[in-house]
């Protein structure tokens, strides 16, 4: 394919291992949204692109109501398993915005690059109230940092699942159907500048923890990716999970791993 177009296959089979694979936010993160933006348990949020629900039970405490909106069926599913009592909707945020109304917060996490941004940006803009914002999250959930420091546990060999993952589905990167060549979407601020908004402010939450992770944890981390998804494998999924999982016990034959977690930025954008 010359060039990408989403399908309802990018995460397929996926959900199901988010949340044994992807390693919860910080809980200083709520505390620094509330913060930042003056929240005071009314109003409503909005969550696009909210997987099974991870960010949007977070914040939810924050807010009369809260909603989460994905375009994938699995992911909507996990999220009305985990968190019954919010409104949970399965749709695409292009079809925003969809008679849901008004919000105090819209909020995307690891979700805006892969939209029709321009699109998705100008309609968001309309759902915002006046004194309300847009929260990007920026967060990588299924990995650690790199680091050289001395860690409790081995670290997960990334480069060498990557590479192993590279010999079952080829070397450039899949998503759905197609071939992401050059990785997904960037400039957010010319998007976000395109649609009348005003910002950023930045907000950068480090609490700085190691995560102690499971060979489960690590399996259910690459399969939790759209890049790496169970579709991907077809009928050789059995077997890369078992080569996966050879190569994690000689990392670690104790099947146990430390990783440093990630910063995670809070990007407010103001409409």
């Amino acid at each position: 394919m010359d060039a990408w177009a989403w399908d309802e296959t990018l995460f397929a089979g996926a959900a199901a291992h988010y949340g044994t694979g992807r390693m919860p936010y910080p809980p200083g993160l709520a505390d620094a949204v509330r913060d930042a933006l003056g929240l005071d348990g009314t109003g409503r949020l909005l969550d696009v692109g909210c997987g099974p629900g991870s960010l949007t039970v977070l914040l939810a405490p924050l807010f009369a109501e809260a909603v989460g909106v994905d375009a994938d069926p699995g992911m909507i599913a996990e999220a009305r398993l985990k968190a019954p009592g919010i409104d949970w909707r399965l749709m695409r945020a292009e079809e925003l915005p969809g008679g849901l109304g008004t919000f105090r917060v819209v909020a995307f996490a690891q979700s805006f690059h892969w939209m029709e941004q321009d699109l998705v940006a100008e309609r968001v803009r309309g759902m915002i109230c006046p004194a309300g914002a847009w929260v990007h999250i920026g967060a990588t959930t299924h990995r650690g940092v790199d680091t050289a420091e001395p860690l409790p546990l081995p670290a997960p060999p990334w480069d060498a699942i990557d590479d192993l993952v590279a010999r079952y589905l080829g070397p450039v990167r899949r998503a759905g159907q197609g071939l992401l060549p050059h990785g997904t979407k960037g400039s957010e601020e010319e998007v976000m500048a395109r649609a009348g908004y005003a910002g950023p402010e930045r907000i950068t939450v480090d609490e700085g923890r190691i995560a102690e992770r499971s060979e489960d944890e690590i399996v259910a981390a690459v399969l939790s990716l759209s890049s790496s998804a169970p579709h991907h494998f077809g009928d050789r999924l059995p077997v890369f999970e078992a080569d996966l999982r050879l190569l994690l016990r000689d990392a670690a034959p104790g099947g146990r791993f430390a990783e440093r977690m990630r910063g995670v930025e809070a990007v407010i954008w103001r409409p």
